[in-house]
This record gives structure tokens, C-alpha cells and sequence, in this order.
């Protein structure tokens, strides 16, 4: 499917959850292609990627909390918005079994008010909804989702995930609001400063000289996709919402690995040992997930152009600059 990129041009588009990791890389890509971009936030981070690429400086920030339907509404019609990509959320399992409050307030409450202003306000031509694979809920070992599946999320995390995404569905079914729900698997790059996830720990762990820990066993499965990929699904789209709402699209890769084959592909990429200690501490996550993106590919003609063994060491020299 070919590109229309001139359809974001001079469109004001709101990004919840913009000064994110993929929030920023969406942002950079939307004020490229000529659009009037606001985001929200709660706070902001000097060394997060938005900032540290000015983001802020080119953007309209608006420091309002996607619970709180009414001020996201008046922020919707103040700004006349004609895009929404909802990215903000409570993105990890470890803080839902922790705090389940908080993260099904975020990712279910948070999504039914930015679904609801796109009902009540009909300007708005196309929402774009960020979800998860972990929406799914479990699967068998080696069987990868197609996004006909059903939604069996059984902790707070996939709960959420899975929740939102019927409500999502709901909201188009019932009042024809044009959105398009898209569900990925691990993602990586510049800018994540969550180290707790795998690919930027271990790039702490070799810039501080030290061991990476690994919560799991190190045999846990998940497709591994590069943030600028990501980023271009979201794009292509919203490109093409006409054709493409009411749908659900996974969006996944080749790079389907174990913590262990990770470590060793990044180990081949940057031509050094990556020295690890397993902790086994995780809580209620799936073993196995993988996501089919036959749809993605026959109907967007959409596919992952970067690998985790190409581009490692440059995700690696990106972090070098910032933490040292």
C-alpha cells in the first residue's frame, strides 16, 4: 500500500502518552510529515528521548491526565483535533501486580474517555489505538496469535489489555467511531529508559561493566520489534483510517526469542560478552507469545525493516552517549 503522508499534513493530531518512549519516536515522525501535534503528559523526564530531541520546543504540551474525561474533552475541541494515536497507559506487568488499581484505571478508564470524545466530537477522523499481544492472554508453546483470537487476559496487566481492546471494538460496532486497534510484542530502541525491560538493561549493564539480570528463567518468548517500525504501522493507518477502521492488526517480526537468544544476538552484534545472573522472579507472565502479521503485511503492506542483530549496536552506542 503506498504512503499518503501529505494526509497528515497541516493536521492537528493528538498523542496521549507522546513524551513516551514510542510516544516521542511517533511525535518526531508526525512533525515531519507536517502535522500540528499536541501531547499529554503527567511529568517529564530532561533525559527522555522527547527531550532530549527538543520535542518540546515543537510541540503543544498539555499536562492533563486522560482519567479526567473532562479536560481531555475541552483539550480535544480546543485544539479542533482531527487524529488521536492513544499511547499513554501503565505499559508493565511487574507495577499491575503491584498496583492493579492504578493500571485498570489507566488502560481501561483512560481509553473509554479518549473513545468517548471521538464519539462526541466528529471532527475527529481516525483514533489509533496502541494495545499489547499480552491482550491475548496465554498461549501454547510455538503458536503465534492472529488477531481473530479471543481475549483471555487472566492477570491485572492482560486484563487491562484485553478489557480495553472489546471497549475499543465496542465503540466502533455501536457508534461508528473510526478506530483501529494494533497489538505488538517487545519493543526496542532509543530512548527506552525503562531498564527493567530486557534490551535496555542490558545495554546499562554492559556501559556499568556489570552482570544483566534476567527476571525469568531466561527461556521466556517474545517477538522483539524496533521502535521505527512501530512507529511506521501507526503511521500507515492512520493514512488509510477509511479503509482500515473498525480492524485489529498485529504487528510483529522475525526476531521471535528467548531472553537467552537475545543476549546471544546482541552478544554477535556488538562483538562482546554480555555476562548475566538469573534471578527467576517474575510474577504472572506468559512464557510463550508471538504474534502472526500476515494481515499487517497483505493489507498494509507493512513489515519490520530492521532486525535486533543490525541494528544493536547502534542502540547500544545511543545509550553510551547518555549515560555516560
Amino acid at each position: 500500500m503506498e504512503s499518503k503522508s501529505a494526509n497528515l499534513n497541516r493536521k492537528n493530531v493528538l498523542v496521549t502518552g507522546g513524551t513516551g518512549f514510542v510516544g516521542s519516536h511517533l511525535v518526531e515522525q508526525l512533525l515531519r510529515k507536517g502535522a500540528t501535534v499536541i501531547t499529554t503528559y503527567k511529568s517529564l523526564n530532561p533525559s527522555s528521548y522527547f527531550m532530549t530531541q527538543e520535542l518540546d520546543k515543537k510541540t503543544l504540551m498539555a499536562p492533563v491526565d486522560i482519567v479526567e474525561y473532562e479536560k481531555l474533552f475541552d483539550l480535544i475541541t480546543k485544539f479542533e483535533i482531527d487524529f488521536i494515536f492513544h499511547l499513554a497507559a501503565q505499559p508493565l506487568v511487574e507495577t499491575a501486580y503491584y498496583n492493579p488499581r492504578r493500571t485498570l484505571d489507566s488502560n481501561i478508564r483512560g481509553t473509554i474517555n479518549v473513545l468517548e470524545s471521538a464519539r462526541q466530537y466528529p471532527r475527529i477522523k481516525g483514533v489509533i489505538f496502541a494495545s499489547s499481544d499480552k491482550a491475548y492472554g496465554k498461549s501454547k508453546l510455538g503458536e503465534k496469535y492472529i488477531e481473530s483470537d479471543p481475549l483471555r487476559g487472566d492477570h491485572p496487566y492482560e486484563v487491562s489489555k484485553s478489557a480495553a481492546d472489546l471497549i475499543v471494538s465496542s465503540y466502533f460496532k455501536t457508534y461508528g467511531v473510526p478506530v483501529v486497534t494494533t497489538r505488538f510484542g517487545n519493543i526496542y530502541g532509543e530512548g527506552d529508559l525503562n531498564y527493567s525491560r530486557i534490551i535496555p538493561g542490558i545495554m546499562k549493564s554492559i556501559i556499568d561493566n556489570e552482570d544483566f539480570e534476567i527476571r525469568s528463567d531466561g527461556t521466556y518468548v517474545r517477538d522483539y520489534l524496533y521502535v521505527k517500525d512501530v512507529v511506521q504501522g501507526y503511521l500507515m493507518l492512520a493514512e488509510h483510517i477509511d479503509e482500515m477502521k473498525g480492524e485489529v492488526f498485529n504487528f510483529g517480526s522475525e526476531d521471535t526469542m528467548s531472553v537467552f537468544e537475545v543476549i546471544r544476538v546482541v552478544e554477535t552484534s556488538i562483538g562482546k560478552k554480555v555476562p548475566f545472573k538469573i534471578l527467576n522472579q517474575v510474577k504472572n507472565e506468559i512464557p510463550y507469545q508471538s504474534l502472526d502479521y500476515n494481515k499487517s503485511r497483505k493489507q498494509l503492506n507493512w513489515e519490520p525493516q530492521n532486525s535486533l542483530l543490525s541494528i544493536a549496536k547502534n542502540i547500544l552506542h545511543w545509550y553510551q552517549f547518555r549515560l555516560r
